[in-house]
């Protein structure tokens, strides 16, 4: 029988070139907007507290995510400052993935710019919109 004999550099070789071939396509595909730095205002317009089951505290007020976006909406109507929203954690509770969500949403909707502050970090929400498919032809 045969058997075919590869050097063992010429093995090295090939598992060193199939890592490199793995590690590029499993690159970070984030947009360039995702990755940009975070400019955080000195002040912000609203600030908000994360409460349980996805609920915000706005103003003392427990609201779900439709009555936030209504409040907010109302807010803008007025012609109060309505540029930049906060979000921090509560005190018994923790910002969840479902105010990320929801605030997200709200932000694209009213267009303003949204932030989450933890652990004394600052970061902001950042969204995009599906693009419209385009015609078939």
């Amino acid at each position: 029988m045969w058997q075919l004999a590869i050097p063992r550099p010429l093995r090295l070789l090939a598992l060193v070139v199939l890592a490199v071939v793995v590690a590029a396509c499993s690159r970070d595909s984030r947009s360039d907007a995702a990755r940009g730095p975070v400019v955080t205002p000195a002040s912000y317009d609203v600030t908000l507290i994360a409460e349980k089951d996805g609920q915000f505290d706005y103003q003392d007020v427990p609201l779900t995510a439709q009555d936030l976006r209504a409040a907010l909406n109302y807010r803008k109507e007025q012609g109060l400052p309505m540029k930049t929203l906060l979000l921090k954690r509560g005190e018994k509770n923790r910002i969840k993935d479902s105010h990320i969500v929801a605030l997200a949403r709200i932000a694209v909707a009213l267009e303003f710019t949204a932030y989450l502050e933890e652990k004394g970090e600052i970061n902001e929400i950042r969204a995009t919109t599906k693009a419209e498919p385009e015609p078939a032809k």
